[in-house]
């Protein structure tokens, strides 16, 4: 049971974690308590841990700490550390993985568990090409263990992790995961943080998970003066309690604090809260000098601070050389740590760690070690944990607070640091190249290192996301290159360079510094200028037509296929195909997606493991050439390869494509789920361009996901449009489009009608080709709607002739759907459903359920009112069916909204089971398919039609289909 004192107020917060507890396993899976430091979040939390075993869960409890922020997965494997290895080891490979981990930790050896949650699905990975290390795959190991551990635990789980807000970014990450993905299991997670020193991208993430009901947030304010005075401090006298509340503002910490502190020394209780500190360290004035020097070793050891390791801190050199003066250490720090303890100046915890009783106290006690002392237990911290067989990603950090200036044994460390988390945790390895570049002499002779590992902290940096930062550093990479430098370094920063900028949305830059690399002289190695030509050919476009840079990426082919450089053949063949498709020379992009897919399906993940971005672009060419299944396909692939250790800027631009793939299929709630995790990784990476275009394509989503009347839609389309700026590019023609569609299905045609002008201009060629005629439908409507039927004609006219070049049923119908409109506008509403009944058809063809649908609904209104409601009726069931079964609000929304008049009675003579069969033959189902729509054997619907044919007279299934159209309910 935990151990817990008293809780002072927090009655309504109790109320609801109550509830929580009460039903662990379903929403919401994560509490977020916020709050100023000492308010008393980390008492509430040992409360509700206290709670939750009362309630029979399991608990494991972690906590971040401040001087450790860069070991990955610390506060994770930090809980992990309370679990019993054998059940662990029982869950399978991701349980055995943390296991060691937690083990290693109960020895005394901090292990690294950056690595070892992934091992059993990177290692699969490994086997077909992928890395033996992945941040993503350990996310999904995670999230696999505690489902498992949930549902072997008794009445469930609950991890609580305190301090949050000094968590690594690895476990950061983690965490965002398991808030985009709630765990299907009696798991539980309560952080506790302070919300003004939280990083933007958790913040963001919960407050995200806030908005979906994921997470239950709990603002700690201040308490009640009644509260701090009763049961903090019962029998102080009025006028002193007012005193030590105005001044503690409420914050119980800080009351205690000065409750204790009783002014001595000090200028008395009316002393502001910034004044903590000394009050604070008032505590160890009674201490001895060795007993002042074991709370500094707890300071700087943290969660490490095990008797072991701080004997190592606290014991002088010389001891080491006898068993006795080894053993009469021991005996001196038990009873220091027992002097300690009986002060509540330290606390033990899990593991035989101890720790200050809270980290206000920990960083006043560190602050005020001397630099010079502090510096000298990093350093016997490093070497104590060296020879305890630790990972230089446990060591990393206090070799960094020890270094004084350069250190080769030290930067050997840190590198080794660098390297073991640079797929796991790209922010930490960013970070430890730092360290090792600030003292890494600058001399001639340190040069060519320091411009090596200035390229690989570059490399870091982009992965986790850090565009600008690594964009900054390749510039200072290449200006101190010499002019006739030949090793590859000017190409290789280059190239990812320019890949920064067209991330950032600087095309223009991007192109120029591409150029400028590939016309020096001495020319470029012919595999250094094939990966500047594929990187240019993925810049042009956004800041040039594709047939301005045709010829260049057709020679980077031909370069790549004379090298022998498979993987970068595929890459020109996808950009290829995808400039093709953009421009709408639908023949060339069919030939270039071809040989393109053949090209990547015969390739590894191995081969494709840093050419994930091809995929992506393969992808959105196959999207938009109709081809669903295939672009899904390619997506996914690369999402695979990507989230094993690919940079995190090109996971939305995946994710993206498959999420515009399922609402063209009309599959909206996963369009939803893919959409969210994309903006999640887009808002903490810094560009502008790319936030712009995921919000568009997240509006594209939400106009069809959401009934009519939500304004999420254009909301997300306006913070799009202002992400996008003045710019001029693809994505911001793109960006404007949806504002124009979200701005229609708002109801203002008129914002529709100004917005799609923006995106293509005067003469509409700013829109993107392949998708012009779908892109003149919101034009032609908001026409339309406004009594502009000149301006309709004139631009469903062009639609039509857009749609015939391009070749492409989705494009075709939408071409009909504008024809339809004007038609309806013109009071003919008999040719226009004919329109809308051809627009269902085409869209039906290539697997665009969505536009099918809404081809469908609105067919069905026109039909009605032309005056036959069997076809009508038939029409809208279809419609509405297949907005149901796909999750689209907006068009069962629409469905209601239009349902046509009663029908006929059913088809005379028949069962309900044998109505229901003739129904579905009218709607086109073959005998397999409505063998499965019944769950019936065909042999018994074979047996049903023959009834059928016999009660009605007729012989085919099409005069079937006739007959039932006009008695259909």
């Amino acid at each position: 049971m935990t151990d817990r004192t008293p809780l002072v107020g927090r009655e309504a917060e109790l109320d609801r974690l109550d509830a929580v507890l009460d039903g662990p396993g379903g929403p919401p899976g994560v509490v977020d308590l916020t709050g100023a430091a000492g308010i008393g979040k980390s008492r509430l939390l040992t409360e509700v841990c206290g709670r939750a075993e009362e309630r029979g869960l399991t608990v494991l409890r972690g906590r971040a700490t401040e001087y450790e922020r860069h070991i990955p997965f610390r506060v994770f494997g930090d809980a992990f550390a309370d679990l019993d290895p054998e059940l662990l080891r029982g869950l399978g490979a991701p349980g055995a993985a943390w296991a060691a981990s937690a083990g290693a930790a109960a020895d005394g050896i901090p292990a690294n568990p950056a690595v070892d949650p992934a091992g059993a699905e990177a290692g699969a990975g490994a086997g077909a090409g992928g890395s033996a290390v992945d941040r993503f795959a350990a996310h999904r190991a995670t999230a696999r263990l505690l489902t498992a551990l949930g549902g072997r635990t008794g009445a469930g789980l609950l991890i609580a992790l305190d301090d949050l807000h000094w968590a690594d970014p690895a476990s950061l990450e983690l965490l965002d995961h398991l808030v985009r993905h709630p765990l299907r299991a009696p798991v539980v997670i309560v952080v506790a943080r302070r919300d003004r020193q939280t990083a933007p991208s958790l913040a963001a993430a919960l407050t995200r998970g806030v908005d979906t009901g994921a997470v239950l947030r709990l603002d700690l304010g201040p308490l009640t003066e009644r509260a701090c005075v009763e049961q903090l401090a019962p029998g102080l006298p009025p006028d002193r309690a007012a005193r030590l509340y105005a001044a503690s503002e409420g914050n119980p910490l800080y009351f205690l604090t000065l409750l204790q502190g009783k002014g001595q020394g000090r200028s008395g209780p009316a002393l502001p809260p910034g004044g903590l500190g000394a009050l604070l360290l008032d505590e160890l004035t009674p201490l001895s000098a060795a007993q002042r020097r074991t709370a500094e070793a707890v300071a700087v050891l943290g969660d490490q601070a095990t008797p072991p390791l701080l004997l190592a801190l606290t014991e002088p050199a010389s001891a080491s050389v006898s068993a006795s003066a080894s053993a009469s250490g021991s005996e001196r720090l038990d009873a220091d740590l027992g002097v300690l303890a009986r002060r509540d100046l330290i606390r033990p915890r899990p593991g035989g760690v101890w720790s200050l009783r809270h980290p206000v106290l920990r960083a006043a006690v560190y602050e005020d070690t001397g630099p010079g002392r502090r510096a000298a237990l990093h350093r016997r911290a490093a070497a104590a944990l060296a020879a305890a067989g630790a990972p230089a990603t446990v060591r990393a950090h206090h070799v960094e607070r020890a270094l004084t200036g350069w250190e080769p044994e030290a930067a050997a460390v840190l590198l080794e640091a660098a390297e073991q988390s640079e797929t796991t945790a790209p922010a930490s390895c960013a970070h430890w190249l730092e360290v090792v570049l600030r003292v890494l002499p600058d001399t001639p002779g340190h040069a060519a290192r320091r411009r090596d590992l200035m390229l690989k902290r570059a490399r870091a940096l982009s992965v986790c996301g850090e565009l600008r930062a690594s964009r900054d550093l390749l510039h200072e990479v290449i200006a101190g290159l010499p002019a006739d430098d030949g090793s590859g370094v000017r190409a290789a920063a280059v190239t990812l360079c320019a890949s920064m900028e067209r991330h950032l949305g600087q095309y223009r830059a991007s192109v120029a510094l591409l150029r400028r690399a590939l016309s020096r002289r001495p020319a470029p190695a012919p595999a250094d200028a094939v990966a500047l030509g594929l990187e240019l050919g993925s810049s042009a476009p956004h800041a040039l037509p594709f047939p301005a840079v045709r010829a260049e990426v057709l020679r980077t082919l031909e370069l790549a296929r004379a090298l022998g450089n498979e993987p970068a053949a595929a890459g020109a063949l996808a950009v290829s195909a995808l400039g093709e498709a953009y421009e709408g020379n639908t023949a060339a992009a069919r030939e270039l997606a071809d040989r393109a897919a053949a090209c990547v399906d015969a390739l590894t993940d191995r081969d494709l493991a840093d050419q994930c971005e091809p995929l992506a672009r393969l992808g959105w060419a196959e999207f938009y050439l109709e081809r669903y299944e295939d672009a899904e396909r390619h997506a996914d692939r690369g999402l695979a390869i990507g989230r094993r250790g690919g940079p995190l800027h090109l996971l939305p631009h995946l994710l993206m494509c498959k999420a515009i793939v399922h609402t063209h299929a009309c599959r909206l709630p996963s369009a939803v789920d893919l959409v969210d995790e994309a903006e999640s990784i887009a808002r903490g990476i810094g560009s502008d361009e790319l936030l712009g275009l995921v919000l568009a394509n997240k509006a594209q989503v939400l106009i069809a996901a959401r009934p009519p009347g939500d304004v999420s839609a254009l909301a997300a389309a306006e913070e799009a449009v202002a992400a996008a700026g003045a710019r001029t590019s693809w994505w911001t023609s793109l960006v404007w489009c949806v504002m124009s569609y979200a701005a229609l299905h708002g109801g203002d045609p008129v914002r529709a009608r100004s917005a799609m002008l923006r995106a293509g201009g005067a003469d509409l060629a700013g829109l993107q080709p392949s998708m012009r005629p779908l892109f003149l439908e919101a034009l032609v409507t908001a026409a339309v709607t406004t009594g502009d039927l000149a301006g309709a004609q004139e631009w469903a006219a062009l639609a039509g002739r857009d749609a015939e070049r391009l070749g492409l049923p989705v494009q075709r119908a939408a071409a009909l759907r504008c024809a339809g409109q004007v038609l309806a506008g013109s009071g003919r509403p008999a040719a226009a459903a004919e329109r809308f009944a051809r627009a269902a058809e085409e869209a039906g063809r290539s697997g665009a359920v969505l536009w099918e649908a809404q081809s469908l609904l609105i067919g069905a209104s026109l039909t009605a009112e032309a005056g036959d409601p069997a076809t009508a009726s038939a029409m809208w069931r279809r419609g509405r069916r297949l907005a149901e079964s796909g999750g689209s609000l907006l068009l069962t929304g629409l469905a209601d909204l239009l349902l046509p008049p009663p029908p006929p009675p059913r088809v005379p003579g028949l069962t309900p089971r044998e109505h229901e069969i003739a129904t579905l033959v009218a709607e086109g189902l073959t005998t397999p398919a409505i063998a499965a729509r019944l769950y019936l054997s065909p042999r018994t619907v074979d047996t049903h039609l023959s009834h059928i044919f016999r009660k009605t007279g007729v012989t085919t299934r099409s005069a079937l289909a006739a007959l039932t159209a006009r008695h259909l309910p």
